[in-house]
């Protein structure tokens, strides 16, 4: 008897652990967000605009041709890599928890560029 009782109370402390988890793994800036990405200097494309979903702290998008992927941290700070075919950029900034914006760096067909982003939550 005692020993089922040890497996119970071991299996409802792992769920207890694994739903805190869960739990703590989502961030206030999930959802749906728009970013218009700048181009400041270099032959790439003077703006561009896109939808992007951040799950989780995770920020991810597959539109219009281009992949984006990165990452939220608990603060705000965002680190996100876009690229398409050859083409490639590495941003980092800041988000609040409607807004945010920063700096990006990269490689286009007609050479380095850079400039700036601005995102804005949806709904």
């Amino acid at each position: 008897m005692t020993g089922h009782l040890l497996r119970a109370s071991v299996l409802a402390l792992t769920c207890v652990i694994c739903l805190a988890g869960t739990a703590a793994a989502r961030s206030v800036f999930d959802g749906s967000w728009s970013v218009v990405i700048y181009t400041r200097s270099g032959a790439c494309d003077r703006a561009y605009r896109s939808g992007v979903q951040i799950r989780n702290g995770i920020i991810s998008s597959d539109a219009g041709g281009f992949n984006m992927n990165g990452s939220v941290s608990a603060k705000g700070a965002v680190r996100a890599t876009v690229s398409a075919g050859s083409q490639s950029a590495n941003g980092s900034g800041r988000l609040s928890r409607n807004s945010g914006g920063g700096v990006w760096r990269g490689q286009g067909n007609a050479g380095q560029c850079s400039g700036t982003w601005t995102a804005e939550r949806l709904g």
